[in-house]
């Protein structure tokens, strides 16, 4: 299966560097490219797409609002946001609108294709500079980091590969109720506000090896 591609970039440049990386890879096809939000959200009312690549810093409208416009609509487009900055509250925002990971543009191919790939299976992906930033602790009060039991562990797990709750009930024969419980409570532990922020943390901690 080829995967259905659109790049979004108010730089020409910058889209023909991507589209001549992805030209390699053989189940991608990249099937438009775009300088605006407004023409991609016409493009999609009346084609299919399976994977769009965006520019956070778009004209008219940004990546992350408009991340947030397409996944109300086409919550199955996997949608992965290119910027040259790393900001953690814009690499969350986004995150919380639904995309599905966040790469710097001075990452390499290997991490560009590596990241597209897992996106692609369903996990949340960041390029390595931005795993970096989103994991620094919130405050200077480095406590020693709590465990994660094997139950919660499970279910991390199979958060960090993008599964819903029912999902991760389903896998582990649990109730809906049991697993919203351990979620809640493994978020409070860490005192994270979100799924994307818990597992950056726990992915820069080696909690998930």
């Amino acid at each position: 299966m080829k995967y259905k591609t659109v790049i979004v970039d108010d730089h020409p440049i910058v889209i023909s560097g991507i589209a001549g990386l992805l030209s390699e890879l053989d189940n991608i096809k990249i099937v438009e490219k775009f300088e605006s939000g407004i023409a991609l959200l016409d493009y999609i009312e009346d084609n299919n797409v399976d994977l769009i690549l965006m520019d956070i810093f778009l004209p008219v409208i940004n990546g992350v609002d408009l991340c947030k416009t397409i996944k109300q609509k086409h919550p199955k487009i996997v949608i992965i946001g290119m910027s040259s900055q790393s900001e953690r509250s814009l690499v969350m925002q986004f995150i919380q609108n639904g995309g599905n990971g966040y790469i710097l543009k001075n990452a390499s191919f290997d991490e560009f294709k590596e990241c597209i790939y897992k996106a692609i299976d369903g996990e949340i992906v960041f390029s390595e500079e931005v795993k970096t930033i989103i994991s620094q602790p919130l405050s200077e009060d480095l406590e020693r980091i709590p465990g994660l039991s094997r139950r919660e562990r499970d279910i991390a797990l199979l958060l960090s590969q993008g599964k819903s709750t029912q999902e991760i009930a389903d896998d582990l024969f649990l109730s809906f109720l049991t697993v919203q419980t351990h979620r809640r409570n493994i978020l409070q532990k860490y005192k994270m506000k979100n799924v994307a922020e818990l597992i950056a943390f726990l992915l820069k901690n080696n909690m998930l090896n």
